[in-house]
């Protein structure tokens, strides 16, 4: 039941973009064409779920008896730039078009702030009481990632294709469609288990 809870406060009521703000920049700046977001967030994905394995492994098991927790920002930071830049060198490699498509955002993972606050999450948190339940909240967190990503892009697209008024068009319309699907997602914040 506890990772049930996990999985659904990770992806809507607790999710990343509309709940903790995380991730606004990725978020509104691949968010224009649903096949770059599904790849973004997918790559999002990954990194959250194996940096949530490393740096939860790291935490409790280097820093904490070595006394030194109070290094974990700095750990954790220097161990998501490692991994990201070995999931970028792979892509660039095995799946170029994907790695083109993404172009800057890719190496933003880095700097993405939803990596490293679920990084700093799953170590602080009372919820998360193991290895295995930082991986699911990390994982389940980037799948959250990727529906915002998604329900984004959808709506761009069709604003793109609809007669927008002149101070309207571009960004501030994205930015009010962004509002609008985050009040939704407040329908979900009641949900408990």
């Amino acid at each position: 039941m506890a990772i049930i809870a996990i999985i659904v406060a990770a992806v809507l009521s607790n999710n990343v973009v509309f709940s903790q703000t995380l991730g606004i920049c990725p978020y509104m700046g691949v968010s224009k064409k649903t096949n770059t977001a599904v790849g973004m967030g997918i790559a999002v994905i990954f990194v959250m779920a194996i940096t949530s394995l490393l740096t939860y492994a790291l935490y409790a098991w280097v820093l904490v008896p070595l006394g030194i927790e109070f290094l974990k920002t700095i750990v954790f930071i220097f161990v998501i730039a490692a991994f990201v830049q070995l999931v970028e060198m792979s892509l660039k490699k095995f799946l170029p078009t994907l790695y083109n498509a993404l172009g800057i955002y890719l190496p933003l993972i880095t700097t993405n702030c939803c990596v490293l606050g679920i990084a700093i999450v799953n170590v602080t948190s009372a919820d998360i009481h193991n290895i295995f339940e930082a991986f699911i909240n990390g994982a389940f967190i980037g799948v959250g990632f990727l529906l915002a990503l998604v329900l984004m892009s959808g709506v761009r697209e069709r604003i793109v294709k609809n007669d927008v008024p002149a101070p309207f068009k571009g960004f501030p319309i994205a930015l009010l469609s962004a509002g609008i699907i985050a009040m939704a997602f407040l329908a979900f914040s009641g949900i408990a288990f």
